[in-house]
């Protein structure tokens, strides 16, 4: 079964380290009855630049981006599976954490939380997931 490429206009496209050259990554890959979102950060999706250095204001950004490329695979939170989230500095985890459960509204994930540093300067949040495609 091939993999399909899946991008959302709505979402920044991650991955670069030389803004002049194309991305190598996808934003996500369906495959079978998965959709694998690669990692989104809280850049505004027109400016893509990073919208806050407040960390709740850049979880809500980063799940308002993974939402958008879920949507652009056929999927939302309800289909997703796991998270794996990285934090430049773990203090942060619980004003994180409290954006995070406020955003979730209730839904369930399994997710990973490490302390780590994003490749972007300014990013202080960093989350993936995968979601099932019923």
């Amino acid at each position: 079964m091939p993999k399909e490429i899946v991008q959302s206009a709505k979402a920044p496209v991650t991955g670069f380290t030389d803004q002049s050259t194309p991305s190598p990554l996808a934003q996500a890959i369906k495959a079978g009855p998965f959709l694998y979102v690669s990692g989104q950060g809280p850049l505004d999706p027109e400016t893509k630049t990073v919208v806050s250095e407040d960390i709740q204001e850049q979880t809500r950004q980063t799940l308002d981006n993974l939402v958008r490329v879920l949507e652009a695979g056929g999927a939302d939170l309800t289909c997703v599976i796991n998270m794996r989230v990285c934090l430049r500095d773990t203090a942060d985890f619980p004003a994180f954490n409290e954006a995070f459960r406020d955003y979730m509204a209730g839904e369930k994930v399994t997710r990973t939380c490490i302390g780590g540093t994003p490749h972007r300067k300014g990013v202080n949040v960093e989350i993936d997931c995968v979601a099932y495609l019923d």
